[in-house]
């Protein structure tokens, strides 16, 4: 095949999947932010003040609501007495029991710093893709509890602040910011909360001393914002049960306690609130991001002007408490649980501002000291306010449709927000407040679904478009495979008038509703690609024939029906299986057991010819089938890493001891000095004694870092140094190459090895060297069974042939030695390889649930929270969540490189193209992504949203990493040598069999010319 169809056909899945990622958030999760709302706020008679002048918001980053609340010793005991377990955070305690309301806020995914401060500060929810905007420099550019106050003073993280800073009302937000160099995991994370904390007391001292400073402190309507982000670095490095964990947790009380001491003193009143809470919680391994409740969980308490009383239940269980809280001690306070939004409308409400114009936080009553008029007038301001974005969404959608249908429950006569708000108006004049705030609430509801429904107004359409794209695709790339693989471009398109037309009107069709509409210029493309790929495939469809008689033409009997449609289903069983083990890891352990026994099917004989072959399989596949079973969620244990970094060194040493066995295809022959040299024997050196030397130093920086002795400089430069030089390394075999297939593997293993060491947490290496086997295992089983069936194969012709079959016709018309065999081995004179056949099918699926195997063995990809920072805190102690993630990616990336240099081994060794089977499983690889993008949530648990948008963003990409492997297979296996007999055959087959038929094309021409002769006598 030539080069340029290959890259044609990757660069159009690698832009096709990428752009049809971006679907989900076209569709689920589109932006809910608009402008020209009007703003409302509760109305009060001018001689009526807010329920508090100011309000002070603590937001403890990272913080979960158990650890908040449950009963712990002390972190670190001095005497016997400590290890009796208490509340480590006896001041917020003493708020719910005196003073507050306290209860849970729920978060939404993805639980990022980002979207959870939008949510508590703005009231709106950010969609998903937000979190990708990033952090620091980074506004909040739509309205907040922020922009409404008077004005708002914040200290804590330059990665939050400036976001609501710049966001705002310039010169109404103020942030004091600590440089990024103090967020140091190898440190003690307290010290963010200290700096926090002693700038507050500062700032108030200096306000004792400056007249204008203390006049604009004492105006009404101001907030004060503390970010302590230390619980949220202390839990990543040393997880939230640490003591570490725990120990912030009470240095954020006592600080707390002292902050609130101190505002109360410079007051003298009390007309200040307090609120306190978290963006996020964290889970057990120290991460967050997905919708696991230990994520979604925050704490809230609230107490001070405006804030209800606990409501007290003695000697019973209060309302709201569940299994969750039974061991916080609390049993006996209410319980007030809400929605992260929920807690802008309390501030909002609390501090006397209108409510953010995109709030969609519904007002907890149960947190307001009120009476029941001043609740009643809340909810209607609430209700007025998510009314006010769904008369402006409504106007939008109007303007864009050409056929715009209403919904029911805003629009049916009587029901219109207009006459309904009227309708509470009069309840609240009559002095009906309990109806009026269930009619309010009821409003609120029925604002937030209309608001659902116009957020989802397209839906079914665009999910129709995207699924037809991806059924295209899917045929498109299967035409393709047969006709360059199968056909080997014997046919050409042949497209008509008829399919030009008829592709040309359904685009323009889509073109014009989109222009009408005003769409985004993301569904050009959506609609695009759909019409291209079947265009295409109707153009190819005399390949599609013609490619169904050379796959399946040799199938004539019932039995080899059967076999074949059994087959099937187990392939697509295995596929499907595969969509389970995204949630479920314990399924590609049975996978692997089953896989196992695969040598089995090609009999005793086969089994005897290869026995240690497929022993060493067999092993392969039991040692794999172990790393399902393991828990994805690891906690750092150097000696794991160590002895995965042994077992890598004594791969280094036996290859080096045993090069001329292994060079041999393990068999014992003389020595082949021309396969094995000094440079590269030296080179293969350097990469054991790298591998060596990360373990040391890994070894080194990591009982550091555990003692809270920091990372020595020493360590971090020569760990860099050791990464680079290690992934550098293939390109010093340059100087003197050896082309054997089995030294160039060596050589990727080894050049990846010392970065499996560096940024290991624990069984990550033993995965490594078990992975790398069963590759190997895998091609070398593979080209096993590829020259057995090819000899099997052709011993059933000769067989057939002696017989006397081979003249007797078949009923189309030919000889039976001329039915296609089993297995085609063959090249053509159109390309030096061979043509696919169906057993190939069986290798992409091996590929591809090694490709699987390699996101989940060692962890659950399809969670973004479950990856240690541990272990890229050795080279970057400093919190750089862009760099620490791309450190992250590569420690990913390096199993797709070993599957794909040994899938292009394989290719060679089965002499089919260089891009046939990565084709193959690009082809089919979007079964699993149709289904995942018909099965994402962006409603119910938390856990099932984030899952389910991972899931589908993973399934996508799949096809891009195979698109990507090929181009790094080709690169890692540029002239790599086989070595086998098999290939030399099939290359020397390819002259023979030229030599053969343009003998016989001779032949037949001259044969036609005596016939024409004596036609003419």
């Amino acid at each position: 095949m030539g080069s340029f169809p290959r890259f044609r056909f990757l660069a159009i899945a690698m832009i096709f999947h990428f752009a049809y990622i971006f679907s989900i958030f076209d569709i689920y999760f589109v932006s809910p932010i608009v402008s020209g709302m009007r703003l409302f706020q509760v109305e009060r008679p001018a001689s009526s003040r807010a329920p508090a002048d100011r309000l002070v918001l603590f937001v403890g980053d990272g913080l979960r609501a158990d650890k908040a609340f449950q009963w712990h010793p002390e972190p670190f005991p001095r005497s016997d007495d400590d290890r009796v377990p208490r509340p480590l955070a006896p001041f917020l305690r003493s708020k719910v029991l005196e003073e507050g309301t306290f209860g849970v806020s729920h978060t939404r995914v993805p639980t990022e710093s980002r979207p959870g401060h939008v949510a508590l500060i703005a009231g709106l929810y950010e969609d998903v893709s937000a979190v990708t905007t990033g952090w620091k420099l980074n506004p909040v550019n739509f309205d907040s509890l922020f922009n409404r106050s008077r004005h708002t003073w914040s200290w804590g993280s330059p990665d939050i602040l400036p976001m609501f800073q710049h966001g705002a009302v310039p010169g109404r937000v103020d942030a004091f910011t600590y440089g990024a160099e103090l967020e140091d995991f190898s440190s003690d994370a307290v010290v963010l909360d200290l700096w926090v904390f002693d700038h507050v007391k500062e700032f108030f001292a200096e306000a004792r001393k400056n007249k204008t400073l203390s006049d604009a402190l004492r105006q009404d309507k101001v907030v004060f914002f503390l970010h302590l982000l230390g619980l949220d670095t202390t839990g990543h490095f040393h997880r939230p049960y640490s003591k570490e964990y725990l120990n912030n947790l009470k240095v954020v009380d006592k600080g707390v306690q002292e902050i609130v001491g101190l505002i109360e003193a410079f007051y003298g009143d009390d007309r200040t609130a307090f609120v306190f809470t978290a963006d996020h919680g964290m889970s057990d391994w120290g991460s967050h991001g997905d919708g696991h409740p230990d994520n979604t969980r925050t704490p809230l308490i609230a107490w001070g002007s405006g804030v209800a009383k606990p409501q007290l239940y003695p000697g019973e269980v209060a309302p709201g408490h569940d299994e969750y809280s039974s061991d916080w001690n609390l049993d006996h306070v209410r319980r007030h649980d809400v929605a992260q939004a929920d807690v802008a409308a309390l501030m909002a409400y609390l501090v006397g501002t209108e409510f953010p114009a995109n709030s969609v936080g519904e007002l907890p009553l149960s947190f307001l000291a009120a009476d029941l008029k001043e609740k009643a007038e809340a909810s209607l301001a609430n209700a007025r306010g998510i009314l006010e974005q769904y008369r402006v969404k409504e106007e939008m959608k109007k303007a864009s449709e050409l056929r715009y249908r209403p919904y029911k429950p805003l629009s049916d006569e009587g029901l219109e927000p207009e006459s309904r708000i009227a309708h509470i108006r009069q309840l609240i004049e009559a002095g009906n407040y309990e109806e009026s705030i269930e009619e309010s609430a009821a409003l609120v509801k029925v604002g937030l679904n209309g608001l659902r429904y116009l957020q989802t107004y397209d839906w079914l359409f665009l999910r129709a478009l995207i699924t037809v794209g991806y059924l295209g695709w899917m045929a498109y790339a299967l035409t393709t495979v047969i006709d360059l693989h199968v056909l080997q471009g014997r046919l050409q398109p042949s497209r008509t008038l008829f399919g030009t037309l008829v592709s040309s009107s359904i685009l323009t069709a889509l073109y014009a509703s989109f222009i009408v509409s005003k769409s985004p210029l993301a569904y050009y493309v959506y609609a695009f690609f759909p019409v291209f790929f079947w265009e295409e495939v109707y153009a190819r469809r005399q390949s599609l024939v013609e490619g169904r008689k050379e796959l399946f033409g040799h199938i004539e009997s019932g039995g080899s029906l059967a076999s074949l449609v059994f087959n099937c289903a187990i392939y697509v069983g295995i596929i499907e299986s595969l969509a389970l083990g995204y949630i479920h890891r314990e399924i590609l352990t049975i996978l692997f057991v089953i896989g196992a026994f695969w040598p089995v099917v090609y009999g005793f004989s086969f089994l005897q010819q290869h026995a240690a072959l497929s022993v060493t399989w067999l092993l392969s596949c039991i040692a794999m089938s172990t790393f399902t079973l393991l828990p994805a969620m690891k906690t750092e244990n150097v000696n794991l890493i160590m002895v995965g970094g042994a077992l890598m060194v004594i791969v280094g040493v036996l290859y080096l001891v045993l090069e001329d066995f292994v060079l041999a295809d393990f068999t014992w022959q003389e020595k082949r000095s021309s396969r094995s040299n000094h440079v590269s024997r030296t080179l293969v050196g350097i990469q054991v004694g790298l591998t060596l030397l990360s373990m040391v130093v890994t070894r080194s920086s990591a009982l550091s870092l555990q003692a809270k002795q920091g990372l020595p400089r020493g360590n971090q430069i020569v760990g860099w140094v050791v990464l680079i030089a290690s992934l550098l390394m293939p390109v010093a075999y340059r100087l003197q190459p050896n082309t054997h297939y089995m030294h160039r593997i060596l050589v990727i293993f080894l050049a990846c090895a010392p970065t499996f060491v560096v940024l290991t947490v624990s069984y990550e290496g033993l995965f490594y060297v078990t992975f790398s086997a069963i590759l190997v295992s895998w091609v070398r089983l593979e080209h096993a069974v590829y020259k057995y069936s090819r000899t099997q194969s052709a011993s059933s012709q000769s067989t057939n042939g002696s017989a006397g079959t081979s003249s007797s016709p078949s009923a189309n018309g030919s000889t039976a030695s001329d039915e296609q065999p089993l297995l085609n081995t063959k090249p053509t004179l159109t390309s030096p390889f061979r043509p696919l056949s169906l057993h190939d099918a069986r290798v992409a699926l091996f590929f591809f649930v090694l490709l699987q195997s390699a996101f989940f063995s060692t962890g659950n990809i399809a969670s973004v929270s479950s990856f240690s920072l541990d272990s890229v805190s050795r080279l970057l102690p400093i919190f750089d969540p862009f760099s620490q993630g791309a450190m992250l990616i590569l420690k990913i990336m390096i199993p797709f490189a070993l599957v794909s240099a040994n899938l292009g081994i394989l290719n060679k060794r089965l002499g089919v193209a260089p891009s046939a089977l990565f084709m193959v499983v690009m082809a089919i690889s979007d079964i699993l992504t149709l289904y995942f993008f018909w099965v994402v949530k962006d409603e119910g648990s938390w856990l099932e949203i984030g899952s389910t948008i991972s899931h589908f963003v993973i399934a996508s990409l799949l096809c891009v990493f195979v698109a990507a492997l090929e181009g790094v297979s080709a690169m890692f296996n540029a002239g790599v040598e086989v070595d086998d007999d098999v290939t030399r055959a099939v290359e020397n087959g390819a002259v023979a069999e030229t030599l053969l038929e343009k003998t016989n094309a001779a032949v037949e021409q001259l044969a036609a010319g005596d016939e024409g002769g004596g036609a003419e006598e």
